[in-house]
């Protein structure tokens, strides 16, 4: 064991947590529950240590909270009333309008471009994907629930004015983060052994 690290978690518990962790949606979440800014600053400050080429650090966030998670609800709600046509429901408009309110946090992820470093954008992406694992790790570790979504406003034009993009900017979705009141199944994988190549001549 390195000096220093007796307090830390042990390889069975890391491997628990990365393999229990499960998305889980605002409709499981316990909407009069708020979990305290602080704890949500830790799980960005998680997110801020992802890996990433040369330095870029590529990731910018987002957070809605209180009266913040409405005016989010109502401009996705209304940006689909002005885009959906034929393909309308109300269904959807109501979602998009209560999903919101039940989480207590929803944090817009962002893809903030280098303008120093030539760097493939698709790194770029891969790095600020790692920093949501981040997020979703450090969100079980404390016992709470989030899923990354790419629905709403993820894929609207409009949402750059709203979010105040700038340049190269890209929104990648939003981590809907609340207190669990319903769990989410457990999961399983295909066996690893099928997906790998293993080459030692």
């Amino acid at each position: 064991m390195l000096p220093g690290t007796d307090d830390l978690p042990s390889i069975q518990q890391i491997n628990h947590l990365i393999r229990s962790r499960r998305s889980v949606f605002p409709d499981q979440f316990e909407p009069s529950v708020l979990i305290p800014d602080d704890t949500v600053w830790q799980l960005l400050e998680n997110a801020n240590w992802a890996p990433n080429h040369k330095q870029t650090e590529p990731w910018r966030f987002i957070v809605f909270s209180g009266e913040g998670r409405k005016k989010f609800a109502s401009f996705q709600a209304s940006r689909y009333k002005e885009t959906a046509g034929e393909k309308f429901r109300q269904d959807k408009v109501d979602k998009l309008l209560s999903n919101p309110l039940l989480c207590s946090h929803i944090i817009a992820i962002i893809l903030k471009r280098s303008t120093t470093v030539s760097i493939p954008e698709v790194e770029e992406v891969a790095a600020v994907a790692c920093a949501v694992e981040n997020i979703y790790l450090s969100a079980a570790a404390y016992g709470l629930g989030g899923y990354w979504s790419t629905g709403g406003i993820t894929y609207d034009p409009a949402a750059r004015d709203f979010l105040h993009l700038e340049g190269e900017d890209r929104l990648l979705g939003f981590f809907y983060l609340g207190t669990i009141r319903i769990p989410s199944p457990g999961g399983k994988r295909g066996d690893i052994r099928d997906k790998t190549i293993w080459r030692k001549e």
